[in-house]
C-alpha cells in the first residue's frame, strides 16, 4: 500500500533582518496585524 501525498501550496515572505532583536521587532509587528508567521534563522 503507497501512502497519497496531499501537496498543498503556500506562500510566504522572507524579511532579512540584521539583527534578532529587529528579528524579534518585525515579528511581533507582523503578529499584531494577525499574519501566520514562522520564525528562520540561517
Amino acid at each position: 500500500m503507497s501512502k497519497q501525498f496531499k501537496y498543498k501550496e503556500q506562500y510566504g515572505v522572507i524579511v532579512i533582518c540584521q539583527t534578532e532583536e529587529e528579528q524579534k521587532r518585525i515579528f511581533e509587528e507582523l503578529q499584531k496585524k494577525g499574519l501566520t508567521l514562522k520564525v528562520v534563522t540561517v
